[in-house]
């Protein structure tokens, strides 16, 4: 079966059209493959997990009997030796884990208001 020949510029025009707008969405459409999407939800999710559970970190550095010498131990650190302070007091441990989380630690420093100085 052959095609009429006024068929041809337009096939090439759809396709045009149709990478066209393939690029334009990926690149400022806003649209996402299903394997981006997934690490920007676990992304979120870890956020958040981290976000509530600075109560509990807060609530075990307020009733560590030792708290004013760990607080002067992270307090004298600067940078990131902060962060490793913090997780070695460990008030940075999520219940039901062995180790510390570098996030957690992080956002409890920022709660504790220890970067002010």
């Amino acid at each position: 079966m052959t095609f009429p020949e006024w068929t041809k510029p337009g096939f090439y025009g759809a396709l045009g059209g149709a990478i066209a707008i393939s690029i334009l969405g990926f690149s400022w459409g806003g649209w996402t493959t299903s394997g981006t999407a997934q690490e920007m939800a676990q992304d979120h999710a870890s956020e958040e997990v981290t976000m509530a559970m600075v109560p509990v970190c807060l609530d075990m550095s307020a009733s560590d009997p030792e708290r004013a010498e760990k607080l002067a131990s992270i307090q004298d650190a600067s940078g990131f030796g902060r962060r490793r302070a913090m997780m070695e007091t460990g008030w940075a441990t999520l219940p039901g884990t062995d180790t510390p989380n570098s996030d957690l630690a992080a956002a409890c420093i920022e709660e504790l208001e220890l970067n002010e100085s």
